[in-house]
């Protein structure tokens, strides 16, 4: 049908569109549950690399580089190679849908509700973990750390001790790291931990992540100042490493060769086996010879006597600049991925710990345990919670009874002033309401003190005005010092204040 590849174009951008809204859609969704984020995550995931394809088929049909867009476009216009018009063009098209139609008489229009889009919101991806990590929680290093206890750049540590370390590679003696094993062993390393990366965050962007790294990494590699590989790898004593001092793709001729002294020049043909004697000139034309000529081709009397030859030590695969710098930049990766999931790292070694000090029955227990309450958490989440009576909430999650409802008098409203306006529902909250510290700031603020008095008392003014008339009450009945304080004369009489200033001032006394 000619207005094929146009309807294509359309119903691609219709489809972008949709899976725009879904996720929008499925993002405003709170999830309950740390596996409801998780399948949320993975269902946006998903929608987002089928944004991709679509959008990368869709930038195929408008480049046209078959032209067939620019044909298709120009037959509805009636420009057609054969010179017909736009009403030939028309007719012949109306043709073929009748035609169409006769052929298949119990034909009928599709009509697409979004059904079948809406129903991946309700999605749960299949997502693979292990038994050892939990569901996305754990970390699973236990081939790696076999690997890492059997090898000689490693150490024989327990476990949980291993948890510590192996996202510090740098501490690792540089002599050590300069093997083919230790290579792969990185490897392995960052290949699971990016695995488990996208299966529990898969929303990252790891392609960012790791440019962002490359990028620092290399400034710092430039500078000399990448972390357990200070000056680009250059250590006195060490064969391979001492190697790294002259990378000789930067040299066309031995002559420019000779610019970077004698003493590397000893010391970078010390690290091959080759003899280091001879002027500076014979030094660098004997390294030069390295830069096109593999050490096991080279003619055998460049070496030294007792020297280490090639075929007999596995660190000359990792003798070239290239090879050390790749193993510093997996190691650079694996510390910002370890920085990443350090939450992750952290609950796994809990996690084992814990798992130490418990027995058998006790493990066994747990996990029973576990399944239990991940089947009622799931039977919970697939049970709607019926509540038109909008019923307060209790312990249990559910609403409470409508008996307990109304004994309790909580579809009583009680208000008080002094709180603010603050709605109470219920009889015992509204009595319990005025020792907690909501109604006694207010209470502080009138400059009243929060008594007994005061109870059943809401409204400011009636506050005030008991608090006037308890002042006033106070006023009569407290102490008067000239009529309550007593005074004794020489004869043993007792008299008031006023009394006996009386008698003083008149003599009598």
């Amino acid at each position: 049908m000619s207005s094929t590849l146009l309807e294509v174009t359309r119903a691609s951008h219709e489809e972008v569109e949709r899976f725009e809204r879904l996720i929008v859609k499925d993002l405003q969704t709170e999830p309950a549950t740390n596996k409801d984020r998780l399948h949320q995550s993975h269902r946006v995931r998903n929608m987002i690399e089928q944004i991709i394809d679509t959008t990368h088929k869709l930038v195929d049909i408008y480049e046209d580089k078959d032209g067939a867009r620019k044909d298709e476009i120009a037959a509805l216009g009636g420009q057609t190679a054969t010179g017909t018009n736009v009403f030939s063009a028309f007719y012949d098209r109306l043709k073929e849908i009748r035609e169409y139609h006769r052929r298949h008489p119990a034909a009928r229009a599709i009509i697409d509700t979004g059904d079948e889009y809406e129903q991946l919101l309700k999605e749960e991806p299949q997502i693979e973990f292990s038994g050892e990590e939990g569901s996305g929680r754990y970390l699973d290093l236990h081939e790696l750390f076999n690997e890492y206890i059997n090898s000689k750049f490693g150490e024989p540590i327990e476990y949980t001790a291993y948890l510590n370390v192996f996202s510090e590679p740098q501490k690792i003696p540089r002599k050590a790291k300069t093997t083919r094993r230790y290579l792969e062993y990185l490897q392995k390393l960052l290949e699971y931990l990016v695995y488990f990366f996208e299966r529990t965050e898969p929303l990252q962007d790891l392609d960012r992540i790791f440019s962002k790294v490359t990028s620092e990494f290399e400034e710092e590699w430039t500078l000399g100042k990448v972390e357990g590989w200070e000056n680009n790898g250059q250590e006195n004593g060490s064969a391979p490493e001492n190697y790294t001092v002259i990378d000789l793709d930067y040299y066309s001729t031995a002559e420019e060769l000779m610019v970077v002294g004698p003493e590397k020049l000893k010391e970078a043909l010390g690290a091959l086996g080759l003899k280091t004697g001879g002027t500076i000139q014979q030094r660098a034309e004997r390294l030069f010879l390295t830069k096109n000529i593999s050490l096991e081709k080279l003619d055998r009397k460049h070496f030294a006597k007792g020297s280490w030859k090639p075929e007999q030590n596995s660190v000359v695969a990792t003798s070239h600049v290239g090879d050390v710098k790749e193993i510093a930049l997996l190691e650079a990766k694996i510390r910002r991925l370890c920085d990443l999931l350090d939450e992750t790292i952290v609950r796994t070694r809990e996690n084992v710990e814990k798992k130490q000090a418990l027995t058998y029955e006790e493990m066994e227990a747990e996990r029973e345990e576990d399944d239990v309450q991940a089947e009622s958490e799931s039977d919970d989440e697939d049970q709607q919670i019926y509540n038109p009576l909008k019923l307060p909430m209790g312990w249990d999650g559910k609403p409470i009874p409508y008996w307990l409802y109304k004994l309790h008098g909580l579809g009583q409203e009680f208000k008080c002033e002094i709180c603010g306006n603050h709605s109470y529902w219920g009889r015992r909250a509204y009595e319990r309401h005025f020792k907690e510290w909501r109604h006694q700031h207010g209470m502080r603020c009138l400059g009243i003190p929060n008594t007994k008095n005061f109870n059943e008392i809401t409204s400011i003014e009636e506050a005030k005005l008991l608090w006037e008339r308890i002042q006033e009450r106070q006023g009569v009945n407290k102490w008067r010092p000239d009529l309550e304080e007593e005074y004794e004369d020489q004869e043993g009489n007792i008299y008031n204040k006023k009394t006996y200033t009386d008698l003083q001032r008149q003599g009598l006394i």
